[in-house]
């Protein structure tokens, strides 16, 4: 059960919540609709609409493989370790999704490649290609089959009712995961609904193998790292086998939502809306909802000030959270590391699964709270009480596996393990047997040769 209290945020911070789409080139058949309905909304809702339009200069980006390697031997086997950027604006969702080497390129005819649930939070097309060929229908589809399908980047109805500022959850992942918690959308108030709508898409899931791929928010027993590590061992679960340490792993995905619902702002009712998209004023002193969906500390006065009158109090509180957090964090990492390469060695002195399997299950449960606390982007201002909690756990559980692992190599008579070089992005993937440049000449050709052909332009926007 998901307790959050609500409501001490007025309603108009989401009651003009409207985002708008980007002029893009649609077929004849739809383009016209849609071009009438975007003019509709830049007409109804100009501020909102322009303010939208300004998530295009957030264009800068971290290179998170870069400066923390470690984690690409943390995620090795995975499409995680290939790239992985801290996000920007939504006005890149679909160009970054598309140009990312996690997405590869296409496949065979007949092959099965990445589903096509990775558009899931992309564009407005979605819950439209689910509509036309069912939820299972559009998660079996290859991810690169359905590029041309893909016309449009968050779109009003992502978060409304058609030509309309009333709330809405179109897609079937979130609609059943708030069921599921005993929040169900219909029922809430406007301030959560509000924040449901955010949730929608900041929020940890997985594709259901059984299911075709589908997305699932794992919410049954709960929504912290605990329940949902239940859920997971409970169905015996794992994402991948690791190559290194052959542990079964987890991983989680900006869990924002998550975290936010157990934080003292949600005690508060204050959401994601509160802080990032705070009511503002036109040059007229007509009020609107800001679309850009910035920083809260850039809209100190309006969405901070209520309640922390000293902002650098603030800010030094932010710090000093972030920084804890990120001490942490870099202390698992290093555990971590070793720990995979402790079974390595052990598995190649003869270990077996009998013997290992509880270091393994240890290291599976110290990267999945690591992975649940630093895949949440702004850990440190949401929650950082709970993102402590978790590293600390992680710290904890993977100390244990490497005490176990010692004794198991001391057993095997193993003198030695080799630590690779891991101190900058490109020994890490020779580490783990990554060639960027082949996946990186392998990317450009299929997006020279399909992409930039045959895909609308708003899978090139800032890449052009």
């Amino acid at each position: 059960m998901i307790s959050i209290q609500s409501n001490k945020v007025k309603a108009l911070s989401v009651l003009s919540l409207c985002l708008s789409v980007f002029a893009v080139s649609l077929p004849a058949s739809a383009g016209a609709v849609d071009a009438k309905l975007d003019n509709a909304m830049q007409e109804q809702f100009p501020n909102q609409y322009k303010s939208w339009l300004a998530t295009s200069e957030q264009t800068e980006r971290q290179d998170m493989l870069a400066s923390y390697p470690a984690a690409i031997i943390l995620w090795a086997g995975s499409s995680f370790a290939k790239e992985y950027h801290s996000p920007r604006g939504h006005h890149f969702a679909v160009a970054d999704v598309t140009h990312t080497l996690r997405t590869g390129v296409a496949v065979a005819e007949g092959e099965k490649g990445l589903s096509a649930s990775c558009w899931t939070c992309k564009s407005p097309d979605v819950p439209r290609l689910i509509g036309e060929l069912g939820v299972e229908g559009f998660s079996a589809k290859n991810f690169t089959d359905l590029g041309t399908e893909i016309q449009s980047v968050v779109y009003c109805t992502d978060c409304h009712v058609k030509g309309s500022a009333k709330l809405a959850l179109p897609r079937p992942h979130a609609q059943d995961a708030m069921t599921k918690a005993h929040i169900p959308f219909d029922k809430q108030d406007i301030n959560m609904q509000g924040a449901q709508v955010c949730g929608q898409c900041h929020v940890s899931y997985y594709f259901q193998p059984e299911r075709s791929n589908k997305v699932n928010i794992p919410w049954i027993f709960g929504n912290n790292a605990d329940d949902i590590e239940k859920y997971y061992d409970t169905r015996r679960f794992y994402e991948w086998i690791h190559p290194i340490s052959k542990t079964p792993i987890l991983k989680a995905r900006h869990p924002e939502f998550e975290h936010w619902s157990r934080s003292e702002h949600a005690k508060q009712g204050v959401t994601c809306i509160t802080c990032h998209m705070p009511a503002t004023s036109d040059d007229k002193g007509n009020q609107f909802t800001s679309h850009k969906v910035s920083k809260a500390l850039e809209h100190y006065p309006q969405a901070c000030q209520g309640c922390h009158g000293d902002k650098a109090a603030l800010m030094q509180t932010l710090e000093t959270g972030k920084h804890e957090i990120e001490a942490k964090a870099r202390e698992v990492e290093g555990l971590l590391v070793k720990a995979h390469y402790e079974a390595q060695a052990a598995w190649d002195a003869g270990a077996t699964w009998p013997i290992i399997n509880d270091a393994l299950m240890a290291i599976r449960h110290s990267q999945w709270r690591w992975d649940f606390a630093m895949a949440s982007h702004g850990l440190y201002a949401h929650n950082p009480s709970e993102g402590r909690e978790l590293l600390d756990t992680a710290i904890e559980q993977a100390k244990y596996a490497r005490t176990s692992l010692a004794e198991i190599l001391k057993m095997l008579e193993v003198k030695e393990v080799n630590y690779p070089d891991i101190s900058t992005k490109e020994s890490a993937q020779k580490a783990v047997g990554i060639s960027l440049d082949t996946l990186t000449e392998q990317k450009k050709a299929f997006l020279k040769e399909e992409v930039d052909k045959h895909w609308s332009e708003v899978s090139r926007h800032g890449y052009e």
